[in-house]
């Protein structure tokens, strides 16, 4: 399947040097001795957008991740990054990338402030003292502990102080909460926001789907290291559906229920045995106007529409079911 291109992820062409895009992917295709990784992947990623890249354990997310950054290089195909080739950019192209691996590697045998000194001297870039103070205090990472007795959570504090400490005009992010914490989670994904609203392109990995929901403006769903869909955000809320509950006066139940059949992407959802007398549940992939307008004239005693179920929309675009996915997840 190839994935189709959607509005967020753009339409323009450009070549080395003087395209418009962040990124641009064409036929890529990496093979590991008999092994192939990447399948003919094509991505295009527009400046200043958020896209997430999802997909099982093993789908060729890190593989496509490291080709950009020049770790691994392709079999076949075309990768473009800020406008160049990344196996040419040389430093002045990583100074304007912050990249985190998805396992990072401290080997400091010093602080963790010796450990950002000594990445930024392998990248030739560094950020402020300022700002490298300021993300650790964001973060609630102490500098002056030793990097190599820090668990992995605060290690991983590390790889995102680096990555985003010089504030590159790209971010390549792999996995980049595994190990932090829900309320550094939360932080992290206001530093990603803060770095798209100043201009800066971010592609970032995650198994954890609802985190790609919040922060994304696109999806690039790869399996089996294929690209299979690609979307905006925006369009997955509109076609996502929503669980909804009405509770009406046990008179008005059957005819309710008649409305609801009728009336197009509504699924009424069989009766639980301990639900409410007057109680139907239903799913609904319509139009909230044409579900408000059946309640019209029934005695309501009370309505619950939840918000649109990004996940199971996402799922839908790995072609997965929620069993399999669990299999598949770390």
């Amino acid at each position: 399947m190839t994935a189709p291109t959607s509005p967020g992820l753009g339409h323009h062409h450009g070549g080395e040097g003087g395209g418009s895009l962040a990124i641009e992917i064409r036929g890529l295709t990496k093979r590991f001795g008999n092994r192939a990784a990447l399948h003919a992947i094509d991505l295009e990623v527009p400046p200043g957008r958020i896209v997430g890249l999802i997909g099982p354990n093993g789908a060729g997310k890190t593989t496509t991740m490291r080709t950009l950054v020049d770790i691994v290089r392709p079999t076949a195909g075309t990768v473009l990054v800020l406008g160049r080739d990344p196996r040419r950019g040389g430093a002045a192209q990583r100074r304007r990338i912050g990249y985190l691996p998805g396992e990072l590697a401290v080997h400091s045998r010093g602080s963790a402030r010796r450990a950002l000194e000594h990445y930024a001297a392998l990248d030739g870039v560094a950020g402020s003292a300022a700002r490298i103070d300021a993300l650790a205090d964001r973060l609630h990472l102490d500098l002056e502990r030793s990097a190599r007795a820090l668990s992995k959570g605060n290690r991983q504090k590390i790889g995102v102080i680096q990555a985003f400490a010089h504030q590159p005009e790209l971010l390549i992010l792999d996995e980049p909460t595994s190990g932090l914490d829900p309320l550094v989670q939360h932080e992290f994904l206001a530093l990603v926001r803060e770095a798209r609203n100043a201009g800066a392109t971010v592609l970032l990995s995650s198994h954890v789907i609802s985190e790609i929901a919040q922060v994304a403006d696109d999806v690039a769903v790869v399996r089996e290291g294929r690209m299979i869909a690609a979307s905006t955000v925006a369009r997955l809320r509109a076609e996502a559906s929503r669980e909804v509950r009405i509770l009406v006066d046990l008179p008005d139940r059957p005819g309710l229920l008649h409305r609801l059949s009728e009336l197009p992407g509504t699924r009424v959802q069989p009766r639980a045995a301990d639900d409410q007398e007057g109680l139907v549940r239903a799913e609904l992939t319509g139009e909230v106007s044409g579900f408000v307008a059946a309640l019209s004239g029934l005695s309501v005693r009370d309505l619950v529409v939840q918000e649109p179920d990004l996940e199971r929309a996402v799922l839908a675009l790995y072609g997965l079911d929620d069993a399999q996915t669990t299999r598949d997840a770390p």
